[in-house]
């Protein structure tokens, strides 16, 4: 049984996408060749790896779901051959895979990226954005080599990078100043999810305060704009709101918000040389 990589590299476009016609434009290659990648894959292992179904589209059998994952950290495992290969002869190439939420992308990662590429232009950077959720499955199922992720985060190796905390912000003459009650307050909040809403929500809960009333912005632009305009009062993240030019009044707010941003990986020693050297990056120069 001979199975090659570049099999397994379309079928792992394929499994991202859920679509023989995505995988096949991405790669830049007929539908015909993928489906029959696919199909080489199958007749090897003499198994199913997709299911195949009219209304829904592509799904992963079970068994599917388990070649996938092998199948990931088999190009991993290229991956750094050919990385260790170039560090001998003085060069870092290849890929990192980094998966963030937006503010920690637009704020944090932005800085490390533009740092990396001055050392390293060599190595091509595929940033993925999501929820924490998402990112968290995404360093389980090694989609990516490396998570930026908010706490609490269990079962992954971790590197804390920064505290961060929730504050209020409003406008100089709104009638409440230097502590928010949001109990108080619950019917006049703005909030921004931003990769912050698991956190948020769970505190929510614990003190019982409802927001029906209040507003769930997706970036931190319209909750700017919406305590502009007098519509409540914002609640954000200190981190996202020290890289934006403001002149509102900043509040601690009751009951706290706090929170780490850290690194996840399955083992920070078995990274490929290339995403180490972007962890090394992002460490040693206070990028924050």
């Amino acid at each position: 049984m001979v199975m090659t990589t570049n099999n397994l590299k379309i079928f792992i476009k394929v499994a991202d996408k859920m679509s023989i016609t995505e995988a096949a434009n991405d790669l830049y290659i007929s539908q015909p060749a993928v489906s029959k990648a696919i199909k080489n894959i199958e007749n090897d292992l003499n198994v199913k790896i997709f299911h195949r179904d009219k209304k829904t589209g592509l799904i992963l059998t079970d068994v599917g779901k388990e070649v996938l994952l092998l199948a990931r950290q088999m190009m991993n495992i290229e991956n750094k051959i050919f990385q260790i290969s170039n560090r001998e002869n003085n060069l870092l190439g290849g890929g990192v895979k980094i998966g963030s939420f937006p503010a920690a992308s637009t704020i944090f990662l932005s800085k490390a990226i533009a740092l990396f590429k001055k050392k390293y232009p060599l190595v091509s950077i595929d940033l993925m954005e999501g929820s924490p959720n998402q990112i968290n499955k995404w360093v389980e199922e090694r989609v990516v080599d490396f998570g930026i992720v908010l706490s609490p985060i269990e079962g992954y190796e971790y590197k804390f990078l920064i505290q961060d905390k929730m504050v209020g912000i409003l406008q100089d003459q709104h009638e409440v100043k230097n502590n928010i009650d949001l109990i108080a307050q619950q019917n006049n909040l703005i909030l921004c999810k931003a990769g912050y809403e698991k956190v948020v929500s769970e505190i929510f809960k614990d003190n019982k305060i409802n927001l029906n009333n209040s507003f769930i912005v997706q970036n931190a632009d319209t909750l700017i704009n919406m305590v502009k305009n007098g519509v409540g009062i914002g609640v954000m993240s200190e981190f996202i709101l020290s890289s934006i030019s403001h002149d509102f009044v900043i509040c601690s707010i009751h009951p706290p918000i706090e929170m780490e941003i850290g690194l996840i990986a399955h083992s920070f020693k078995e990274l490929t040389p290339a995403a180490a050297a972007f962890v090394n990056v992002i460490e040693n120069n206070n990028i924050n």
